[in-house]
């Protein structure tokens, strides 16, 4: 009977999940804000509803494990070489940074020596989950500061590994382990463990796992599977159940399927940590959180200006625009998942106390709540603060510095984007002979570009300084070939309505063509000024139907008819 009731508490702590997530969704906000938020209201404080907290422990403590072995999973040592000198500066000075600087707020707070270093270290800690899903949404994974935020995540990826290896060593003996090991036999057995796994790793995990793959439905309950004996393996003698689950990620993380495994539980390590954050929140005891607030709110803000200024001071002094080194560094304005299981794991092994997870959950609360609508505002927020950032660049920010055979001018399009779309366009403009300028914030697309011999200039169209440099004597057409930002930010940012605005204020006398991809968004581009809106979808269907022999000429008229006028009116 007991176990029916624990079914009925789950069921409504995911009822209470799915709901608040959905206002978190309306409101812009993380999924884990919302989890946490579920856990407190679920928690005797408030609706009082979770009777079983031993399940509900279970069930994060998987989740856990799933997490950590999809991070070892990813853990590519080789990625190090990759990285280049600015993802490694930033991301090796940020976490210095906030460790040194943290640790010694923490001790003006009044907390003792050991919670003060292990808050520190919980604050060097950005959540990649979040900043790539914002990026992603925000289509700027591709952009300069995009490129070099994620660099400097894998960065921090890598010292999490670390410092959950040092506290995992740090924790050996001090609560026994289930097999009775002491410290030297826990050691010993994780050497042989390791030993173990390097075997398999050079002959057993590629031909395993292909057989394995074979199924696809068994991959998935093999990768669970191996995580959680991993966990449970490494907590018995003793190494505890974190590293147990990284150990058996990076066991696999060498073989040809661990892409296909990753995405397949990502799913599953997203529903499983719902319960770790809801049992988080439901450990919050409300009235005892109000000696936390004020050094809460003190290493909030913190995170929230420290962070992204010491980002912004490093790409500074190696040579990269202000307005680049501010949009990297607001993507390590808060804190992370892992911030919050450093910090339990250090409960777990009793080296510091309940109320400090309180303090560091209550500043991932502000700061990730905070930081998402920093970094979704970003390009307005730039817009505020850039008087006050000059001495964030250098007079020569020679990393972005602009070609000199650029500034000669003579083009006859300027075209925006120079990805697959924007040279399509461009092979066709081309074969009737125009000369083009290509300009996109993708270093990659743009080296693809000039090999096929264009002219091209790094610059991004939301940066309200770049068209400024721009050759638009005798330009005809500006084409701006970039996809349109998702969803509401629309208004805020919108790197296309940013230079129509710009190069039209210069006195830009020739003819604008945006990409759009919805009617509503075509309005607004007709309204704001553009003289052609480029449909890819519509305009490719329509195409299409054409080659098959269909009459498509009354219909786009129609079309491009009705687009105009709704924008007039």
């Amino acid at each position: 009977m007991d176990e029916t009731y624990a079914f009925y508490d789950i069921a409504l702590l995911l009822a209470l999940a799915a709901g608040i997530g959905l206002v978190g969704h309306l409101l812009k906000q993380p999924l884990v804000v919302a989890f946490i938020a579920t856990g407190i209201v679920a928690g005797p404080d408030v609706l009082g509803v979770v009777h079983h907290a031993e399940y509900v422990d279970l069930l994060a403590e998987v989740g856990i494990a799933v997490l950590l072995f999809l991070v070892g999973l990813k853990l590519d040592f080789q990625a190090i070489r990759s990285l280049g000198a600015v993802s490694l500066a930033t991301g090796l000075g940020q976490v210095g940074f906030t460790a040194v600087v943290g640790f010694a707020i923490c001790l003006a707070l009044g907390l003792d020596a050991t919670t003060s270093l292990y808050v520190a270290v919980a604050l060097t800690f950005s959540s990649t989950i979040i900043i790539v899903k914002l990026l992603s949404d925000k289509r700027e994974v591709d952009a300069l500061h995009g490129r070099i935020a994620i660099g400097f995540l894998i960065v921090q990826d890598i010292v999490v590994v670390l410092a959950m290896i040092v506290l995992s060593t740090l924790g050996v003996g001090a609560q026994g382990s289930p097999a009775g090991l002491g410290i030297g036999g826990t050691l010993a057995a994780g050497v042989v463990l390791l030993g173990a796994v390097a075997a398999f790793i050079r002959w057993g995990a590629e031909p395993l796992l292909r057989r394995v793959a074979s199924l696809p439905e068994l991959l998935v309950a093999f990768a669970l599977a191996w995580a959680v004996l991993f966990a449970a393996l490494c907590d018995v003698i003793g190494l505890g159940k974190e590293l147990g689950g990284l150990i058996a990620g990076v066991s696999l993380a060498s073989t040809s399927f661990r892409e296909a495994i990753a995405s397949r539980l990502a799913s599953l390590r997203d529903f499983l940590l719902l319960f770790f954050f809801v049992a988080l929140g439901s450990s919050l005891r409300l009235g005892t959180l109000g000696d936390q607030v004020v050094p809460a709110l003190v290493l909030s803000a913190f995170v929230l200006v420290g962070n992204p200024l010491i980002v912004l001071a490093i790409m500074g002094v190696m040579g990269y625009r202000k307005r680049t080194g501010f949009l990297a560094g607001l993507t390590v304005a808060q804190i992370s998942e892992f911030s919050l299981i450093f910090m339990a794991m250090g409960v777990a092994l009793g080296h510091v106390g309940e109320a400090s997870i309180g303090l560091v959950t209550l500043v991932g609360l502000v700061t990730i709540t905070l930081s998402t609508y920093m970094i979704l505002y970003s390009q307005t927020l730039y817009g505020w603060l850039e008087p006050l950032l000059g001495w964030a660049e250098r007079s020569d920010p020679h990393r972005e510095r602009e070609e000199p055979a650029v500034a000669g001018g003579g083009y006859d399009a300027i075209v925006f984007g120079v990805g697959r779309y924007g040279r399509e366009i461009a092979r066709v403009l081309v074969a009737n002979d125009a000369r083009l300028l290509g300009v996109d914030f993708d270093p990659e697309a743009l080296e693809r570009w000039r090999k096929r011999g264009h002219d091209g200039l790094y610059g991004d169209a939301a940066d309200p300084e770049f068209p400024e440099s721009l050759p638009l004597t005798g330009v005809s057409w500006l084409i701006l070939a970039t996809p349109p930002p998702a969803g509401p930010s629309l208004l805020h940012g919108d790197g296309r309505l940013v230079l129509m605005e710009a190069v039209r204020a210069r006195g830009f006398a020739g003819r604008i063509a945006v990409r759009s991809h919805d009617p509503e968004d075509a309005r607004r581009l007709h309204h704001a000024g553009a003289d052609v809106v480029l449909r890819p979808f519509a305009d490719a269907a329509e195409r299409a139907a054409e080659r098959l022999g269909y009459a498509v000429e009354p219909v786009r008229e129609a079309r491009e008819g009705r687009e105009v006028r709704d924008a007039v009116q």
